[in-house]
């Protein structure tokens, strides 16, 4: 594998690329901060470095990969990767390519799942892990929306609780035939949805229910009190399988509470990871 094949620096920002995968699948990974290594594993809207991250970089070295297939110029690498276990280990190539052997995970949705089949797979790479809404599991009263299906004006009202909070206008800019950068990033928000919806459909259950119990790590659960996409009571089923997990939930957020509470959530997971 090769590492530091690309490096530039935006705005205090670090950026590299990695290939890993036997030189198949390329990851950017965005990077910034000092101390403990904290890797963040973003949902399935694509990564973006935002308030919530800057909050977390004050104390800790946060790395965060883009899901493969959703680096610049690599998106025919997703290709490369058949199923969940492929992910897994096409992620476990990364941190080793990075050096990283006992850190802090924090992961949302679809990105919490990837953390926590990565601490079941490896329970000695996670040292703590804070998971944001994570899917993983499957209930039929309380079923999980497939945002793939909505359309772009439902998918914002169904991810925010405020569909008009500063983070919801930077995830979708306003409509504008003539503005190709907000063309642009609703061709990069559909890609990514793509990419990681791959590994969850049709239903998000892909059996972390039989691996979930070797992770190690205490857990933090993190999710907002009026989650429309993920629904709150899915907080239960990682708490009667993990052997130490709490749950904190957040008033007046939806299913991304860091997104709309950077400060607050950041300053939840910081304490919990201090720990």
């Amino acid at each position: 594998m090769t590492a530091h094949v690309q490096t530039s620096r935006v705005s205090e920002t670090q950026e590299r690329t990695v290939s890993v995968w036997q030189d198949r699948v390329r990851i950017r990974v965005l990077s910034k901060g000092r101390g403990p290594a904290l890797v963040f594993f973003h949902g399935p809207w694509g990564l973006t470095w935002d308030p919530f991250l800057d909050e977390l970089a004050q104390s800790f070295s946060v790395l965060a990969p883009a899901h493969p297939g959703t680096t610049p110029d690599a998106h025919d690498d997703i290709y490369h990767l058949d199923g969940l276990w492929d992910l897994v280990l096409c992620y476990d190539e990364l941190l080793e390519a990075l050096g990283i052997r006992d850190a802090a995970f924090v992961g949302h949705s679809f990105g919490g799942m990837v953390a926590c089949e990565l601490a079941a797979a490896y329970p000695d790479r996670a040292r703590r892990l804070a998971l944001i809404a994570p899917l993983g599991f499957w209930r039929d009263p309380d079923r999980i929306i497939n945002w793939m299906l909505l359309e772009p004006g439902e998918l914002r009202r169904q991810i925010f609780r405020d569909p008009e909070c500063d983070a919801a206008r930077r995830m979708f800019p306003r409509s504008d035939e003539q503005d190709s950068s907000a063309t642009a990033a609703r061709v990069r928000m559909v890609w990514a949805m793509g990419t990681t919806g791959k590994f969850i459909w049709p239903i998000p259950d892909k059996g972390l229910k039989k691996r979930i119990h070797r992770v190690k790590a205490p857990t933090l659960l993190v999710w907002g009190k009026e989650d429309r996409l993920v629904p709150p009571v899915y907080a239960d089923e990682f708490v009667g399988r993990l052997s130490d997990a709490r749950v904190q939930t957040v008033a007046d957020t939806g299913h991304a509470p860091h997104l709309e509470q950077p400060a607050t959530v950041a300053r939840t997971v910081r304490e919990f990871l201090s720990q």
